[in-house]
């Protein structure tokens, strides 16, 4: 992220790495289908089709080791607030509820990106 990612607010820093996941996960062969759907005050980061499934992704960041792991971040709460997005988005989009879905979380620490397939 370099200098200039110290200047960004917290949004901003969000935002960054989404697009940087997004590029990642196009390289690893996924399709991104829709960036930050909102479903009244829930939001899915990404939406992407990869293999057989419609895969909602989770994007968590932290500077480095003392900022604790990203992944304390998608607690069972965080969890149930995204699958209600995602239903909320297959009916948006006309889709059944049995489409074969999965989500993903992407782990970005410092500047590693991983991608923790079928999360939760």
């Amino acid at each position: 992220m370099g200098k200039e990612g110290n200047m960004l607010n917290r949004r901003e820093r969000g935002s960054y790495w989404e697009r940087q996941a997004a590029a990642y996960l196009e390289r690893c062969g996924y399709q991104i289908l829709d960036y930050n759907f909102y479903a009244g005050r829930k939001e899915i980061d990404l939406v992407a089709r990869e293999g057989g499934y419609l895969v909602f992704v989770e994007v968590k960041s932290a500077r480095d080791e003392r900022m604790g792991d990203p992944l304390e971040k998608v607690n069972a709460a965080k969890q149930r607030r995204i699958r209600q997005a995602a239903r909320r988005y297959l009916y948006q989009r006309g889709m059944a509820l049995d489409t074969p879905c999965r989500f993903d979380v992407v782990r970005v620490l410092g500047e590693r990106i991983e991608v923790i397939v079928d999360a939760f």
